[in-house]
């Protein structure tokens, strides 16, 4: 696809953790140029660099395109939209805040395109892993017809912490998985913390993350859902029960999960679905998208964080340790990026596909 200049993107949020991942990441972006910078009141008016200060958590430098870049306002919806053509969003503030400021910078007709939880659940919102359900951006003229705008809109991304199982349990569809236990061991940056930060974290572990086992319990049944009468309907099954641990380690999130198939199938149809799945942004070669989504790991102590996390640059799934059950059919356990997949780089991959479907252009 070529874009006759690159578009120009805010980043609401700019100065968190997830905000600066995607500061981070879209540096020399092939499509985006990050030209806005917005942050709380309190950051207004800085320079980016002053107003993230030593808090800058990336394990690269902060890029230079940014540094200089005046922090404005989050607030001031209709300024800092005026420069942009659309805005990723990561700000943090209470769920009704975020659902009303991100409906003011749809409504300024700026395509929205969030790593928030506020609108996952609102009904022709669409909530997509690229790979799993890139249809459900079909309910977006739905969505502007309510909004009454031409062009804005708002999409997001699921929770991080479905990413490890929910797209091995998408590749699988076809023998009817109907019920699912799953536990997910979970990194502090999810909850946008460092060591430094966290001390306590460090040989320790939390059996709690408030809201997530929800999350974890139904939001792939939306991706699994469909679009009736102009609103996503959430699938039925598989029935999902979650456990979700914070774990000392810094970034990825693995889960081992239990699965019962309607059509049992064999252990090499099951590891060669996963090593032969493609999703749309693999055949369009979106920029950020990774050659081969999920790769299957033969070795018994694979896949590992210190050793797996970065595949396809975070933006890939490892899956390992696949086998029989006694009590359910086949167990394994997964591995992603939290906050290269499942934040900012699978916010990211939503903006390449949907800029490639022609929601998403110049203003």
């Amino acid at each position: 696809m070529e874009l006759t200049r690159r578009l120009k993107v805010g980043v609401l949020g700019a100065t968190g953790m997830v905000g600066q991942r995607f500061i981070a990441l879209l540096e020399d972006h092939p499509w985006y140029e990050v030209v806005t910078v917005a942050a709380s009141p309190r950051s207004a008016g800085k320079t980016y660099q002053e107003a993230v200060g030593n808090r800058w958590k990336m394990t690269t430098p902060m890029p230079k395109a940014v540094k200089d870049l005046t922090v404005m306002n989050v607030n001031e919806v209709e300024k800092v939209a005026a420069g942009v053509d659309f805005v990723f969003s990561a700000v943090d503030m209470t769920k009704e805040e975020i659902k009303a400021i991100e409906d003011a910078y749809a409504k300024t007709e700026t395509p929205v395109v969030s790593n928030n939880s506020a609108h996952r659940w609102t009904p022709d919102v669409p909530m997509v892993v690229p790979e799993i359900n890139p249809e459900h951006f079909q309910v977006i003229p739905f969505q502007r017809k309510r909004l009454g705008t031409q062009k804005g809109f708002i999409a997001v991304k699921p929770n991080c912490s479905i990413q490890s199982y929910a797209p091995a349990l998408t590749v699988w569809k076809e023998f009817e998985p109907y019920e699912v236990v799953a536990t997910t061991y979970q990194a502090i940056s999810g909850a946008g913390k460092t060591f430094q930060d966290w001390p306590e974290m460090e040989g320790n572990l939390i059996p709690y993350i408030a809201g997530e086992e929800e999350k974890s319990e139904q939001e792939p049944l939306r991706l699994w859902g469909t679009i009736e009468n102009g609103v996503i309907v959430k699938a039925n099954d598989p029935i999902i029960t979650c456990q979700c641990i914070r774990v000392p380690v810094l970034n990825g999130h693995t889960a081992a999960a239990f699965v019962k198939f309607r059509k049992k199938p064999e252990k090499e149809q099951l590891i060669q679905k996963l090593q032969e799945f493609q999703g749309v942004p693999q055949k369009l070669g979106l920029p950020s998208a990774p050659k081969q989504f999920i790769r299957y790991m033969e070795e018994d102590n694979r896949p590992q964080v210190s050793l797996d996390v970065d595949f396809e640059n975070g933006m890939g799934i490892s899956v390992g340790r696949l086998r029989e059950d006694a009590i359910y059919d086949y167990k394994f356990v997964g591995l992603s990026h939290n906050t290269v997949r499942g934040a900012a780089g699978g916010a990211i991959l939503c903006a390449e596909l949907l800029t490639a479907q022609g929601y998403i252009e110049a203003k």
